[in-house]
């Protein structure tokens, strides 16, 4: 119990409530997005971008968050942080490629 309680409030829970780190909390919206790009044929461009531009989607992270304001008229805040995040971490981001390329993607046709 103990060392369930110093885990939680490593990740930041403050109860014995369910408790999701930040990046778990981001990659709820991983599978809509993939979704999204799989059902108009953009997910293979996307991984490629994302790939090809590597260490530089730290700036996008950043339009991200200045552009956020603007963002927000369209999409929810969690969404435009989960993105942010995303963006900023490269494992992250290497993460949601494999799910961009994943077979099973076609199930969402």
């Amino acid at each position: 119990m103990v060392a369930t309680t110093n885990v939680k409030r490593a990740v930041g829970c403050l109860s014995d409530e369910l408790c999701y780190t930040d990046s778990m909390q981001a990659r709820y919206y991983w599978t809509g997005w993939a979704q999204f790009l799989h059902q108009r044929g953009l997910n293979e461009p996307c991984a490629l971008l994302m790939e090809a531009l590597g260490p530089l989607l730290i700036l996008f992270a950043q339009f991200t968050r200045i552009g956020q304001p603007l963002l927000e008229l369209a999409f929810p805040f969690e969404q435009i942080e989960a993105m942010a995040r995303m963006l900023e971490d490269q494992e992250e981001t290497r993460s949601f490629i494999v799910l961009l390329r994943e077979d099973t993607a076609k199930d969402w046709r």
